[in-house]
C-alpha cells in the first residue's frame, strides 16, 4: 500500500490493542490506509473487497480547516488518516475517525471527547447567522455577490497536527453511530497564551482565532471617508472665506511695505509725472487769450536813451507804414539828441524816429523804417465803453515785455492830469481818461487797453501810486488797482494831427483860469497872463459873454468842481464844437451857448 512513497529507511510495525490492524508507516509520516474487514483487528492489508474514507460530519471541521474540493480529497482526511496511523504504530487507540469497509459492519467505537478549546471549553456548534437585511434578487453591493470592490478574503494555512508520540499527548478516539460514517474530527490546536488578541504582537497559531462561520464584520472604507454635498460646501465656504483673510493680510501688509518704502526713499527709478496730451491751441475770440493772440503782433517795446536819463515805454502798430503810437512821457527822456529803439514781437530792433508829440495831451508818434509784415491795431471807439466792460492791459511793466494783464473799466470821464515837474507848467497833460483795474505799472505806458472784441479802446498813461499819491506814473511804485487811460477817440485825432502836421490842435474857450480858486467849481481869473485881460478879446469866450469873476459850474450838464476839471471836459472835445456852459455870476445861475476855438500845442 505504499507503491509510489519514497523509502526514508526500514519499516518497522507496532502492535495494538487486540482487534487493531498493523500499520506499516514509513519514516516521513506516511502511512498506508488498511482495507475494510470485519472488524477493525487484523493484519493490514486483510482482507477483501473495496473500501472507501470515512467523510467528515458537516459542523465537525474546528479551527478553520475547510474541505479541498479542487484536489479531489479533503485535508481532513489525510489528517484523519495520518492520526490513525500513528496510533496504531504507537499502540494507541485511534484519535482521528475509524473507517467502516462497505461491505461489512464495523463495530462502534466510544464516543470521542470534545475536543477543548483554547481556553479548555467547548466550541458550541456555530449556528447559521440570519442576514440583517431582507434578500436581495437583484445581487446589489454588498449583500449581493462579491464585486470587484470586496475585499480579499485572507490567506488560509494548514494547521498540522500535534505529533502522536510526543510525551504529553493524550489519546482521543473518535465515535460513530452505528451504521453512520464516523465524522473526521481534529485535534484541537493547544492554546495559545503566548500572545492576547488585542495584542500588537501576532499568535504563534495564525488560525487559533480563524472561524469561518463568525459573523461578518461591518464593511469599512478604506481611506479617508467621502465627505457629503453639505460638507464639501461648508468646506468650501470654510476655505474660502480663510483665503480671503490671507489675501486680505497679504494685501495689506505689501502695501504698507511698499508704501512705507516709497514714503522713505521715493520710490525706486526715474519719476514719470501723469500729463495731459496736447490740446487744440485755439481759443475762443472774446477770451483774454484769444484777445492777446490778436493783438501782441500790434504791439512793441520801446527803449529810449538820452543824455540824462532813460527808459522803457510800450507802442502801438498804427499802421503799415511804420507809424507807432505812444505817451509823450516815454520819449521825452530821447530830447533831441537821444535815441529810440523798437523791438517787435518776433525778436526784430529798429531805429525809430518822432514824428511829433503833444504834451497837453500825453501823447507822441514815432516812425520805423524798413519792417515788413506790420499788422496794425484795429481801433474801437471809447464812447461805447461802458463801466464793467472787460479790458485787457498789454506792455512792458519793469522791462517785461508782452506782459498781459486782464480787467474791467471801472469808470469813465476821469480828470487826471500828468507832468508838472516843469516850473512853468508846459508839461502838465490834462486827459479826460478811462479808469482801469487792469494791472499797470511803469513800462505799460503808451500800451494798448483793449476790448473784449480785441480794438484799442484807451492808451495806458497814468497810475495812481500810494506812496506819494502822485497821478504822474513817474515813480517806481507798483500798482493799485488804478490805472488810467487816454480815450482812443482823443487819441485817433491826436495821432492823425501829429502824423500829418507834427502838431496836434487844442481845443480851447479864450480865458485864464484861477487855478488857486478853492471853492467849487472853476473860476474866471480877474486879470490875464502878463497883467492882460482874463477874457480874450475876439475869443470863444467873449463872443459867449464870458466875465472876469464868472464861476464855470457845469459842462453839458456835467458837474465841474475845478478849472483842470474845466480843462479835461474841453480838450474831450474837437475845436469847433459847441457847449452848454452853466455859470454863477453875483449870486445868479446864467446859462450861455461857446463854440471851442483852437491853438496849437507844442
Amino acid at each position: 500500500m505504499n507503491e509510489g512513497t519514497p523509502e526514508q529507511g526500514p519499516a518497522r510495525t507496532s502492535t495494538g490493542a487486540p482487534g487493531d490492524a498493523r500499520v506499516a508507516e514509513a519514516i516521513d509520516g506516511d502511512f498506508a490506509l488498511r482495507p475494510p474487514s470485519e472488524g477493525l483487528s487484523g493484519e493490514v492489508g486483510s482482507g477483501g473487497g473495496d473500501f472507501e474514507l470515512g467523510r467528515p460530519v458537516p459542523g465537525a471541521l474546528a479551527d478553520g480547516v475547510a474541505e479541498d474540493d479542487a484536489r479531489g480529497d479533503t485535508e481532513a482526511d489525510r489528517l484523519a488518516g495520518r492520526l490513525v496511523a500513528s496510533d496504531q504504530v504507537a499502540g494507541r487507540a485511534p484519535t482521528g475517525p475509524t473507517l467502516a469497509g462497505v461491505d461489512g459492519d464495523s463495530e462502534p467505537e466510544p464516543p470521542a471527547p470534545e475536543p477543548p478549546t483554547a481556553h479548555g471549553a467547548a466550541f458550541p456548534p456555530p449556528e447559521q447567522p440570519k442576514p440583517p437585511h431582507d434578500p436581495d434578487h437583484y445581487s446589489t453591493p454588498p449583500y449581493g455577490g462579491p464585486g470587484p470592490w470586496a475585499s480579499a478574503p485572507p490567506i488560509q494555512h494548514p494547521v498540522h497536527p500535534p505529533d502522536a508520540s510526543a510525551p504529553g499527548t493524550a489519546p482521543q478516539a473518535p465515535t460513530a453511530a452505528p451504521g453512520a460514517v464516523p465524522p473526521v474530527t481534529h485535534p484541537a490546536a493547544p492554546a495559545d497564551t503566548s500572545a492576547s488578541p488585542y495584542s500588537d504582537t501576532p499568535p504563534a497559531n495564525p488560525w487559533a482565532r480563524y472561524d469561518p462561520w463568525a459573523l461578518p464584520a461591518p464593511l469599512q472604507q478604506a481611506g479617508t471617508p467621502t465627505p457629503t454635498p453639505e460638507q464639501r460646501r461648508s468646506r468650501t465656504r470654510k476655505l474660502l472665506a480663510a483665503s480671503a483673510v490671507a489675501l486680505a493680510l497679504l494685501s495689506g501688509g505689501i502695501g504698507g511695505v511698499v508704501g512705507a518704502r516709497l514714503e522713505r526713499d521715493g520710490g525706486g527709478g526715474d519719476v514719470v509725472l501723469p500729463q495731459a496730451g496736447e490740446e487744440d491751441g485755439g481759443r475762443a475770440p472774446g477770451s483774454v487769450a484769444g484777445i492777446a493772440a490778436r493783438a501782441l503782433p500790434s504791439v512793441v517795446t520801446l527803449h529810449v536813451t538820452g543824455d540824462e536819463e532813460s527808459g522803457t515805454g510800450t507802442g502801438i502798430v498804427l499802421d503799415t507804414r511804420g507809424h507807432i503810437l505812444t505817451n509823450n512821457h516815454v520819449v521825452q527822456p530821447a530830447g533831441g539828441d537821444g535815441e529810440i529803439s523798437v523791438s517787435f514781437g518776433g525778436g526784430q530792433t529798429v531805429k525809430a524816429r518822432v514824428v511829433g508829440h503833444d504834451t497837453g495831451y500825453d501823447l507822441a508818434v514815432v516812425q520805423v523804417s524798413g519792417v515788413r509784415g506790420l499788422k496794425p491795431m484795429p481801433l474801437g471807439n471809447s464812447d461805447n465803453v461802458r463801466v464793467g466792460d472787460p479790458v485787457v492791459a498789454i506792455g512792458a511793466p519793469f522791462g517785461l515785455d508782452n506782459t498781459v494783464t486782464s480787467g474791467i473799466i471801472s469808470a469813465k470821464e476821469r480828470p487826471i492830469t500828468a507832468g508838472g515837474e516843469a516850473s512853468d507848467g508846459s508839461d502838465v497833460s490834462y486827459v479826460d481818461a478811462l479808469q482801469t483795474d487792469a494791472p499797470i505799472n511803469p513800462g505799460n505806458s503808451g500800451g494798448p487797453l483793449l476790448d473784449a472784441q480785441g480794438r484799442l479802446v484807451g492808451v495806458n498813461s497814468a497810475i495812481r501810486s500810494a506812496d506819494d499819491g502822485a497821478g504822474v506814473e513817474g515813480g517806481q511804485a507798483g500798482s493799485i488797482g488804478l490805472g488810467f487811460a487816454i480815450p482812443v477817440n482823443q487819441a485817433k485825432r491826436v495821432a492823425e494831427e501829429l502824423i500829418n502836421t507834427g502838431r496836434a490842435t487844442h481845443p480851447v474857450i479864450g480865458v485864464t483860469l484861477d487855478l488857486d480858486y478853492t471853492g467849487d467849481g472853476a473860476r474866471v481869473a480877474t486879470k490875464g497872463n502878463g497883467d492882460g485881460p482874463a477874457v480874450t478879446a475876439g475869443g470863444p469866450g467873449a463872443r459867449a459873454g464870458l466875465k472876469a469873476g464868472d464861476v464855470i459850474t457845469e459842462v453839458d450838464g456835467e458837474r465841474v468842481h475845478s478849472g483842470d476839471e474845466l480843462i479835461v471836459r474841453t480838450r474831450a472835445h474837437r475845436p469847433g464844437d459847441q457847449l452848454r456852459l452853466t455859470l454863477r455870476r453875483n449870486g445868479r445861475d446864467l446859462t450861455v451857448s461857446l463854440v471851442l476855438g483852437s491853438s496849437t500845442g507844442e
